[in-house]
């Protein structure tokens, strides 16, 4: 029951959940909507029934989210980079890049400008971390934050919210992108 799990038996796990997050829009998707996906992956018996060959299965749903699900997100917001930099406008040319950042995703550029971006409902990570991040360094800039929305802060008083926390701590810009 403790075996090492073949590699092509988690790729294809692995596969077939990513696959079904994409049809999903899974950073979209509440949390009670993300819960009954677990449950159903871990039911399945080409998911969890396979898993369960390899591990506890007590442990088949903590597995799928923070061993499939987790490093999915983080892989999808790391392609986003290219995004959330043009949203921030900072598409103009190439930019000098000094440090890359994760959990939230981010740049520190030559300048000393920071820019995060993630899912909405992570705001407050987000909006922190452009913050210490910038307040680390004897020049850094708290320049933007980039949101990319869940469904969470669509409300225009959510959004007034978060900008107004944002000119607090003298972030130039959040953007949206939605």
């Amino acid at each position: 029951m403790s075996m090492a799990m073949p590699k092509e038996i988690r790729d294809r796990i692995r596969q077939k959940i990513w696959d079904k997050a994409d049809e999903l829009g899974w950073a979209t998707l509440s949390d009670a909507d993300r819960t009954i996906w677990y449950e159903n992956w871990s039911k399945d018996k080409d998911v969890g029934g396979a898993l369960a060959h390899f591990m506890d299965p007590r442990k088949v749903r903590v597995y799928i989210k923070d061993s499939l699900l987790k490093p999915y997100l983080r892989g999808r917001l790391e392609g986003d980079a290219e995004t959330a930099l043009l949203a921030a406008g900072l598409g103009e040319g190439p930019l000098s890049i000094k440090a890359t950042f994760n959990k939230p995703h981010g740049r520190l550029l030559l300048d000393g400008r920071v820019i995060c971006w993630g899912n909405s409902r992570d705001w407050k990570a987000i909006v922190i971390s452009v913050f210490e991040r910038a307040y680390r360094l004897e020049s850094g800039i708290p320049y933007a934050a980039v949101l990319l929305e869940t469904g969470r802060t669509t409300n225009d008083g959510v959004r007034d919210m978060i900008r107004d926390v944002a000119a607090r701590l003298q972030l130039n810009q959040v953007v949206w992108l939605d």
